[in-house]
């Protein structure tokens, strides 16, 4: 992926893109911080407000309300604002706001700072692989948006942690607290990020777009190349947004990156990041914020094997491997909890099955869908319909996300666990027709070219095909 340390003058754009990128990716950390967050300190939230069991949901759910709202607006703020100001101010909410919500008087107060927390969120999970897709050389830009699903990964590992650490005090709010360090890392790192050089095209301050290509590419013919690119993408465009959706082949582009946050969605990753602790626990696990922890840890690491390899297997073979792997730990580990449901007690190698398919599950996920469909909702969409689409996408992401939080545990009632595997088991088998039927490979191919390709008329599955070499 380019060593940001080197002494070749011939990698200084890379280095400057890579530490760019860490600064945005940030974004990412939050996002996986908030989502855990849940994770170990509701049963302190519930006992100090008095919830209902029947509320408890919303403290997932208002957040997550918020991130859709807050990524619905997102295309309209960095239009009309800029990439670099949106993810600023994403910073900037959500250090100013975790502090207001550990101040929170009541219950009503605390949900209504979550929702507030989720727009912060729902803005910085928009703009963050937009403003990397944008930023990165084609060849590293899978690896580079891939490090925005790495800081999930690591957020979510740290706050199972954290709680974990800190459950003896049995404090939310001291749980809370350390969700400002991050965000305010973030805020003083974001102050110092280059604008987009296709935000600034897109605006018509063209000289300011080659200032910023200058620095994050190694040399003036890549410069120019790019530059060219990028303009001749403007001045082929359709007339604005309204135009644009009269146009079958943004539709279809739009509607794919729907489908593929949905998909994402629906293998259910994220009832397990809510619920795995109780999960674990109606298995019979005697310590399950300990499997918790090593749930967080194997997300993280094994998404450090999908930056490593998206921009050298491509993004299709990685899709195909973790729906695989993704399709049979579901099967097998709604199997051992149904041995449950007809009152068999697990054994102790029943309990290190669950275990191992429910670490591959994460496994699988990790190495394909976390970062995979973030990759390709930022490649596929055509510049001048880049905001709208990844919006549609993105907010996609939050109400599937929203549906799950709150539904999974009244699924775990109606369907059993069991069912609720075989539900996403099932989900994971359409999402391999997705991945053959409607979805290209994208690898080393300009953006500028995927969406020439898309405008000529290509199939969806076809646009990602090198018509021409550089």
């Amino acid at each position: 992926m380019g060593c940001c340390c080197s002494a070749d003058p011939e990698k200084k754009g890379n280095s400057v893109v890579i530490k760019t990128s860490i600064i945005a990716a940030l974004a990412g950390l939050l996002f996986g911080l908030d989502i855990a967050y849940v994770n170990g300190s509701l049963q302190f939230i519930v006992k100090d407000f008095n919830v209902l069991p029947s509320h408890e949901g919303y403290v997932a759910g208002f957040l997550l309300a918020g991130c859709a709202v807050g990524a619905l607006f997102s295309g309209f703020l960095t239009r009309k604002f800029g990439r670099k100001k949106c993810l600023v101010l994403a910073a900037l909410m959500f250090t100013v706001f975790t502090v207001v919500c550990v101040l929170s008087p009541n219950y009503h107060f605390f949900l209504g700072v979550r929702f507030i927390l989720g727009l912060a969120i729902g803005i910085a999970s928009f703009v963050a692989p937009l403003y990397l897709a944008e930023i990165a050389p084609y060849k590293m830009r899978g690896g580079l948006i891939a490090m925005y699903q790495l800081m999930i990964t690591i957020g979510i590992f740290l706050m199972f942690l954290s709680n974990a650490a800190l459950e003896f005090t049995e404090s939310w709010k001291l749980m809370m607290l350390v969700l400002v360090i991050p965000s305010a890392i973030m805020l003083i790192g974001a102050l110092t990020l280059p604008e987009s050089p296709r935000w600034f095209v897109l605006v018509g301050r063209d000289e300011e777009s080659k200032k910023v290509l200058t620095k994050v590419r190694n040399t003036k013919e890549e410069v120019d190349f790019e530059y060219n690119e990028i303009r001749t993408s403007i001045d082929g465009s359709t007339g604005g947004i309204f135009e644009l959706l009269k146009k079958p082949f943004f539709l279809k582009v739009v509607f794919l990156g729907f489908m593929l946050q949905t998909l994402q969605q629906f293998t259910g990753m994220n009832a397990f990041m809510y619920y795995s602790g109780d999960i674990f626990r109606e298995a019979g696990f005697t310590n399950p914020s300990v499997a918790t922890v090593i749930v967080g840890l194997v997300n993280m690491l094994t998404t450090l094997l999908a930056i490593k390899y998206v921009d050298k297997l491509g993004r299709k073979p990685l899709m195909y491997g973790g729906l695989a792997i993704l399709i049979v730990s579901c099967a097998i580990a709604g199997y051992i909890f149904h041995l449950k449901e007809l009152g068999h007690v697990l054994t102790s190698a029943n309990k290190i099955v669950l275990l191992v398919f429910c670490l591959l599950f994460i496994f699988g996920f990790a190495v394909s869908l976390g970062p995979v469909v973030w990759i390709l909702c930022s490649e596929i969409q055509p510049l001048e319909g880049r905001d709208f689409g990844i919006t549609i996408s993105t907010t996609a992401n939050w109400v599937m996300n929203t549906i799950i939080g709150t539904f999974t545990p009244i699924w775990f009632v109606s369907l059993g666990i069991d069912g609720t595997f075989w539900l996403f088991g099932f989900c994971c088998v359409l999402g391999v027709f997705l991945m053959k039927f409607f979805t290209p490979e994208t690898k080393d191919v300009p953006l500028e070219e995927i969406e020439m390709n898309l405008k000529n008329g290509m199939k969806l599955k076809d646009i990602g095909k090198r018509v021409t070499t550089h």
